[in-house]
């Protein structure tokens, strides 16, 4: 079983999109080359905020729902979090 990944990308004019996929890099790529969602297109480069993993399509599924249920505060919420917690700590 491969993973799954729940991602959230930041799009050129500020807004976010978050998706889900089995090869992240290969999806970033995809919309920076203007061949990802058709949200993503017209608002290039993305830029990678936040990502997690999901044993299966299935949570990455269900996972990507709540997400998208989130206000952007909450979704900047999430990344700030995320981001701190991988800043180093001295």
């Amino acid at each position: 079983a491969e993973d799954w990944v729940v991602y959230i990308v930041e799009c050129a004019d500020g807004t976010f999109y978050t998706g889900i996929t089995n090869d992240l890099e290969r999806r970033i790529d995809q919309y920076n080359a203007g061949r990802g969602a058709r949200y993503t297109r017209g608002r290039r480069p993305v830029i990678l905020r936040y990502h997690e993993l999901q044993p299966d399509r299935s949570s990455a599924l269900a996972r990507e729902c709540r997400i998208k249920a989130m206000s952007r505060t909450k979704k900047q919420e999430l990344i700030d979090r995320a981001v701190g917690n991988r800043v180093q700590r001295t």
